[in-house]
């Protein structure tokens, strides 16, 4: 493929999913640490299977249709996740708007790198048994990251995997690698289901997070639910418009709307029947916050036979899902990147990974090693990196797209291929549902408006 070729949109196969490729990718996107990271721990701060119903209907209800406008964006403006606005016909300003959702990806994966290096880490740790020497795994992983520069290499690790297979294109190498990895991430998390659900007392873990209590639910999980939901869909982080542009005219948009759905809502169950039930057997609390995955856990497998095996098969799955979700994060800067400054994927791939680095180190450095970057104000670096692209980039980047294709986009029904009544209802949701609970996130999130 040329150089022009590769920076402007042009068609060719090199640059193009199969449509089994695009699922997977897709999916591959949406099933990173989010779900198995982060949504564990806020199921148990918010009540649970009730909580996890929620996450279901905000899933079905908001998440897929504006998971159907990003992807259709994509499709018909070809370009990138700014340029795409304006080529399918729209207002100038949304192509200008369209750049948070490039700035977004690009200060996630900054950080993200971080959690990802952390998980292969880890994974060593584990499969040698070097993590189960010691009983106090919260000591471990303070002195793994606050007190030395071992995180900046796991750091550069992940972020060089990552260009290496964005390096490759769309086809040979997103496509490529998503199908290898997606299907072992399937083997990894039965294994790890089968294993959890058979431990003594797992029974506990299971009917907390299946069984619903709706007393607990309140205005504020719903809120978080409905976040939760857009942050595990890669909704207004410009990923979707991006893959969509690579998308086959003949695929129907609807039915990999609804697979890529499932594959996430899934992804989310096949978790919680890892984590709830290992944790219950082993008496652990299951709202500790993100310590849950890297002290809590451990202890767990510490106690377990071949925990040691186990435990390592849980990192590397953790490592699997966050590389995943990477190279869909790395692909929306290259993408502008080589579209804006007529620049080859190579070059494109090398320096948006380099200031991704650079931006990173920063936040690897705020867990203690550097003082100033560990408090800066109410968080440090790492923490106001997250709550600046999580809370605010994402919500708006949504937000955008609704507003775009529920009022402003002519030949929407066209493009997402909806026949007039599925058509009524989507534009509904993205006129009128869509955009109020979205800026109610958004004032949720950051800080704006609490609830009880």
């Amino acid at each position: 493929m040329s150089r022009q070729q590769e920076s402007n949109g042009s068609s060719t196969k090199a640059d193009r999913f199969s449509r089994s490729g695009f699922i997977l990718a897709a999916i591959g996107s949406s099933v990173g640490l989010g779900n198995m990271w982060k949504f564990p721990y806020i199921t148990g701060e918010y009540g649970g299977a009730a909580f996890f119903l929620l996450f279901i209907i905000c899933l079905i209800a908001i998440g897929l249709p504006v998971l159907l406008a990003e992807l259709a964006i994509g499709r018909a403006g070809r370009g990138n996740a700014s340029s795409s606005f304006t080529k399918v016909g729209g207002p100038k300003i949304f192509g200008k708007l369209g750049l948070l959702q490039v700035l977004a990806p690009f200060m996630i994966l900054s950080f993200y790198a971080i959690i990802a290096g952390w998980t292969l880490h880890y994974a060593v740790l584990s499969f040698s048994g070097t993590l189960y020497e010691n009983n106090d795994f919260g000591g471990t992983f303070s002195t793994f990251t606050g007190e030395g520069y071992l995180p900046i290499l796991w750091q550069f690790v992940a972020l060089a995997v990552t260009g290496w297979v964005v390096i490759k294109g769309v086809s040979g190498g997103i496509e490529k690698f998503n199908k290898v990895l997606i299907p072992g991430l399937i083997i990894l998390l039965i294994i790890l289901m089968i294993r959890a659900v058979t431990l003594p007392g797992a029974g506990e873990g299971v009917s907390f997070f299946l069984n619903p209590d709706f007393s607990k639910l309140t205005t504020e999980s719903a809120l978080v639910a409905l976040g939760h939901a857009f942050f595990s869909l890669s909704l207004g982080m410009g990923i979707l418009i991006t893959y969509g542009a690579y998308v086959d005219k003949r695929q129907s948009l609807g039915t990999a709307t609804l697979a890529i759905g499932a594959g996430d809502l899934i992804y989310a169950l096949i978790a919680g029947l890892i984590i709830f039930p290992t944790i219950f057997s082993f008496g652990i609390s299951p709202g500790q916050g993100p310590k849950l995955v890297f002290i809590a856990l451990p202890a767990a497998f510490s106690a377990m036979p071949f925990g040691s095996f186990f435990g390592g098969l849980f990192f590397i799955l953790l490592a699997i899902a966050a590389l995943t979700s990477m190279v869909s994060l790395l692909e929306v800067p290259v993408k502008f990147v080589m579209e804006r400054w007529n620049m080859g994927r190579t070059k494109a791939v090398v320096i948006t990974s380099v200031l991704c680095f650079l931006l990173g180190i920063p936040a690897a450095l705020s867990f203690g090693l550097v003082p100033g970057l560990t408090s800066m104000g109410s968080r440090g670096f790492f923490d106001w990196m997250d709550f600046i692209a999580s809370n605010i980039l994402l919500p708006l980047g949504g937000l955008i797209t609704t507003i775009f294709a529920g009022y402003y986009w002519k030949n929407a029904a066209e493009a997402a291929g909806l026949k007039s009544v599925w058509f009524r209802i989507w534009l509904f949701a993205l006129r009128y549902v869509a955009p109020i609970l979205v800026v109610l996130v958004l004032l949720h999130t950051s800080g704006v408006i609490k609830f009880g």
